[in-house]
């Protein structure tokens, strides 16, 4: 394993106002902290007149294309420094970054299980989102944050702690998202469009997990499936997926709530493990190659649905 350099807030800071020319990484499927990181930290770099652009994601959903088009790098852009964002692995690139896999210059990330694969790495495990850290960034280059940005950072913020409902958000992150409302971003309007609003696919694939929850060791294991059949039934998108992990540790009693969904084949899975602090999830995701925080971490794995649960059914019995 390589070992990356740390870098302080700071030092990032400096690192990034000496040099020029970037390109961006986000991870597969990325949710709203990575894109709202790469594009904060986009606009931010403009900003103090460096020329920086994000690699397009062909997996991202439309929830989240408005505020990553503006950054997207054109055809043939060369990059003379490449930064990863919110990406513990290089694995975890997109199919259209596996180029890059051996040139990042720079990775800033809040996941601890980060994989030190990175020339640097500005880590900071104790904050809910990788946004806290870019906010921090970018207010020591410009020493201010413009509404644009804050706009960014603040679905990044609210997007990894369930609109500040979750067990990671902390003071600080409180804190940050407070300066960038009075920085401008429109909280109204984000809440309203990410967490208020929901499509009749996304309340029609709700009500199915919620029937076929399966509870196990005595009510302490939720574990529900999103299955390619039950998807196209609801008539459900990439968007009415997102954050839908969160449905099984939302039944009292619960923790450990688990989420198994099929991707592109009954056998290409992804799964999500969310648990209380008595838990770790990140713990548990090892035993299957992933990781993540202690109380959300996830995995991905060719196998059935069935198949998998029933390994970590297995694998459960050493953390309850």
């Amino acid at each position: 394993m390589n070992e990356s350099i740390p870098l302080t807030v700071p030092e990032t800071a400096n690192w990034l106002i000496n040099r020029d020319a970037f390109l961006i990484i986000t991870h597969r499927r990325p949710d709203g902290d990575a894109i709202g990181s790469a594009s904060a930290l986009a606009q931010g770099l403009r900003e103090f007149g460096k020329v920086a652009f994000v690699l397009s994601n062909p997996d991202t959903t439309p929830r989240y294309e408005r505020f990553i088009e503006d950054y997207l790098a054109p055809e043939g852009f060369i990059p003379s420094f490449v930064i990863s964002v919110d990406t513990a692995s290089c694995d975890l690139f997109p199919s259209n970054g596996k180029e890059y896999v051996d040139s990042v210059s720079l990775c800033i990330d809040h996941h601890p299980s980060n994989t030190n694969y990175a020339q640097r790495l500005c880590l900071d495990g104790s904050c809910a989102s990788c946004g806290e850290i870019i906010y921090d960034i970018l207010f020591l280059i410009n020493g201010e944050v413009t509404p644009i940005t804050a706009q960014s950072l603040y679905v990044a913020l609210s997007t990894d702690t369930g609109c500040f409902s979750y067990a990671n958000t902390t003071a600080n992150t409180l804190r940050v998202a407070g300066l960038l409302v009075e920085a401008g971003a429109p909280l109204a309007e984000l809440n309203r469009s990410l967490f208020r609003t929901k499509t009749r696919g996304r309340i029609k694939i709700e009500g199915m997990i919620f029937s076929g929850l399966s509870f196990h060791f005595d009510g302490a294991v939720a574990i529900s499936t999103i299955t390619l059949a039950m998807k196209e039934e609801a008539n459900a998108t990439e968007d009415d997926i997102d954050d839908i992990a969160s449905i099984p540790g939302s039944v009292k009693g619960v923790l450990v709530g688990i989420t198994i969904r099929e991707l592109s084949s009954p056998k290409d899975c992804k799964v999500s493990v969310r648990t209380s602090p008595k838990i770790n999830a990140s713990d548990i995701c090892a035993r299957f190659g992933g990781g993540g925080h202690s109380m959300a971490a996830g995995f991905s794995l060719e196998a059935s649905v069935s198949d998998i649960r029933d390994s970590l059914l297995g694998a459960l019995a050493d953390f309850l």
